[in-house]
């Protein structure tokens, strides 16, 4: 186990922003992670667990051993008629995941495609995009009780699933370490093709028959055309959830606001956080170093040695004024520590 002291995480969180490690170690097996928490227990030092670094924005240094999670793997460990179970390490870039499956005809995760982050990640988040969420292809996972150091297995059921949202964000929040995932794959596509603008975008590159790859091939020129390159500018895909406000909230902004998006769900209508940032005039804000992109408002950027607190402050800002003006409240995606 090799522990490294003072460490700029910079080169370790999308954004760029360079705060410091008190300790970093990196994890490739479950028994170098347990090993890992073993050591912070007996220090008296807190374990901060860290995957791709596309969720969090870091406001301050951090006084904590911070375990990088490199567990990989792929492997198909079930297979019937009509599915693949395949089981994924939580060190494993979700995007070569995505690639894997299409390359091997796994159906069902195509429309995630360009999603940064880690496998670890996605059920802690409920990951989603173009019509599909985790949850409609997850079987179960393995996490590490950071308190025993047993490793425990979850359903669907027991992750308790919601719009972004998962057990482990809310009653379990910090007492788990996700390892590895299993996801049900279909051998048999059920294309999604239905939201954004996927549909218009295989028409516009004349594809006659679905693919996979097909599918996937749009949702990453989508992407590529609104969201911004974390390598090139720092951030961490969308910064904000999508409000659901009640359907008699919805009726009276429509009266207001005659061009107001809103899509009806379980709760209520959700509506589009970008819209709602975009008519308060944020949209390609910039200020000194930190702004809202350009093309798509939902994304807080870093254009280069931005601060994580000038940006929580942006975001606090951009609430307030959507607040003001729609009366809704939106919530940060990102996890600010």
């Amino acid at each position: 186990m090799n522990i490294l002291e003072n460490i700029s995480l910079k080169a370790f969180n999308t954004f760029g922003i360079d705060k410091t490690a008190r300790f970093f170690m990196v994890a490739k097996s479950v028994d170098e992670l347990k090993k890992a928490l073993h050591w912070a227990k007996s220090q008296k030092i807190k374990p901060l667990i860290l995957g791709g670094g596309s969720n969090i924005l870091l406001t301050q240094d951090q006084d904590a051993l911070v375990i990088k999670i490199e567990l990989e793997g792929i492997e198909v460990i079930k297979e019937d008629e009509e599915t693949y179970h395949v089981a994924v390490g939580a060190g494993v870039n979700w995007h070569q995941f995505v690639m894997t499956s299409i390359a091997n005809n796994w159906a069902g995760v195509e429309n995630l495609s360009l999603i940064p982050g880690t496998v670890g990640a996605s059920p802690m988040q409920n990951i989603g995009a173009y019509g599909v969420e985790i949850k409609d292809v997850f079987h179960s996972l393995k996490a590490l009780n950071k308190e025993t150091l047993d490793l425990e297995e979850f359903d669907a059921a027991q992750c308790q699933f919601g719009y972004r949202e998962s057990v482990f964000k809310h009653d379990l929040k910090g007492k788990y370490v996700i390892c590895s995932v299993v996801f049900c794959l279909r051998k048999k596509p059920d294309f999604h093709t239905e939201y954004g603008a996927i549909q218009e975008t295989l028409e516009a590159s004349g594809v006659n028959e679905l693919s996979l790859k097909a599918i996937s091939e749009a949702v990453i020129q989508i992407r590529q055309s609104k969201l911004p390159d974390p390598k090139e500018i720092g951030n961490a895909g969308s910064f904000f959830k999508n409000p659901t406000i009640t359907t008699e909230q919805f009726e009276v902004l429509k009266n207001h606001y005659p061009a107001i998006p809103g899509f009806p769900n379980e709760e209520g209508i959700k509506v589009p956080a970008a819209w709602l940032i975009e008519q308060c005039g944020w949209k390609g804000q910039r200020f000194g170093e930190i702004g809202v992109h350009s093309k798509q408002p939902l994304v807080l950027v870093n254009y280069g040695d931005g601060d994580g607190n000038e940006i929580k402050k942006l975001a606090e800002k951009i609430q307030q004024s959507v607040a003001e003006k729609f009366d809704i409240s939106i919530h940060p995606e990102v996890n600010f520590l």
